[in-house]
């Protein structure tokens, strides 16, 4: 068997920032530090944040006054940060800046008069931050048929904003739907769909043409691992989602010469590590890196909060 690690793979720069704004909220505040929701979808990274002692909470009343809290990357909507103000709560904003960018998006394009259509799947996390930016004037469209059916007030004056996760071909012939019924639909500046989603997915399709199977590592509520597997499968090639190596079925495997090996942006290398060492004891895999890949050099800086503490403030 061979294994090509794709390349990307694994943390992306949002996540990385995330993480490490909980370890030094830590650091900063002293043990516990709350986080609302999970701080990025992988259980791994919950429970080693869990060990060094931040507290995951569903609502920010569940949280002792005054106490610290971090809003995870996925971002909030404007009612949770009042409800932290509130409370007295020392909150830290580990949303990655690219969901923050597309919050300061659906408020320029509010202030400017348009109707906003958000493309995104209901519920997650990143979509109920981005819809609770504006109390009305904003509607989700999570698919073909959301957009042959959405109504908007005034087609001379309607935008799209999308989640940052998504498939890319899926998004793109959802705008083309919503371009046919309203003409001048203004797009964002640049693309919402981020960075290090793209490049997972774009590696995954180039991936599928040379392999016989793909694996994703990554949780069953990460969206962009989710469009991984959809992406390969688009394309033909059997793909399957794992947490980690324990999900692992041989049978996958069975006449499989070629293997790609891949992880969401939430997934720590650990992980990878895992399934690399089941496919060699369980089949003498012969593993290599993506030679075609491009690594990621993006870095986001910490909060200000944070880099102020960082500069030699014991407290915020």
């Amino acid at each position: 068997m061979r294994v090509i690690l794709a390349q990307p793979r694994g943390f992306c720069a949002g996540v990385e920032r995330a993480i490490e704004v909980v370890d030094k909220s830590i650091q900063v505040f002293g043990s516990p530090v709350f986080v609302r929701h999970e701080i990025v979808h992988n259980q791994h990274v919950v429970d080693d944040l869990r060990a060094k002692g931040a507290i995951f909470v569903d609502d920010v009343d569940e949280i002792p006054e005054s106490a610290p809290v971090v809003f995870s990357a996925h971002g909030v909507s404007k009612a949770v940060k009042a409800k932290a103000k509130n409370r007295s709560l020392r909150a830290v904003d580990a949303t990655c800046p690219l969901v923050t960018k597309v919050h300061r998006q659906v408020l320029r394009l509010h202030r400017l008069g348009y109707e906003i259509l958000l493309i995104g799947h209901a519920g997650h996390p990143e979509v109920e931050g981005t819809l609770g930016q504006l109390s009305g004037g904003i509607q989700l469209v999570e698919d073909i048929e959301d957009a042959q059916r959405a109504e908007v007030s005034d087609a001379s004056k309607v935008a799209y904003v999308t989640q940052t996760t998504l498939s890319l071909d899926d998004t793109t012939k959802i705008v083309q739907v919503l371009r046919r019924r309203f003409p001048s639909l203004q797009s964002p500046p640049t693309d919402d769909i981020c960075y290090a989603t793209q490049n997972r997915q774009l590696t995954v399709k180039r991936l599928a043409e040379i392999v016989d199977v793909v694996i994703v590592i990554g949780a069953a509520n990460s969206s962009n691992s989710n469009r991984l597997v959809e992406v390969a499968r688009s394309v033909g090639v059997p793909a399957h989602r794992v947490s980690s190596a324990d999900e692992l079925r041989p049978d996958w495997f069975s006449n499989k010469r070629t293997v790609g090996l891949t992880a969401g942006a939430s997934v720590p290398e650990v992980l990878v590590t895992g399934v690399v060492n089941y496919l060699r004891d369980k089949f003498g895999a012969n593993v290599e890196e993506d030679a075609e890949g491009t690594p990621e050099d993006v870095y986001f800086p910490m909060p200000p909060e944070l880099r102020a503490a960082g500069a030699g403030q014991t407290q915020l």
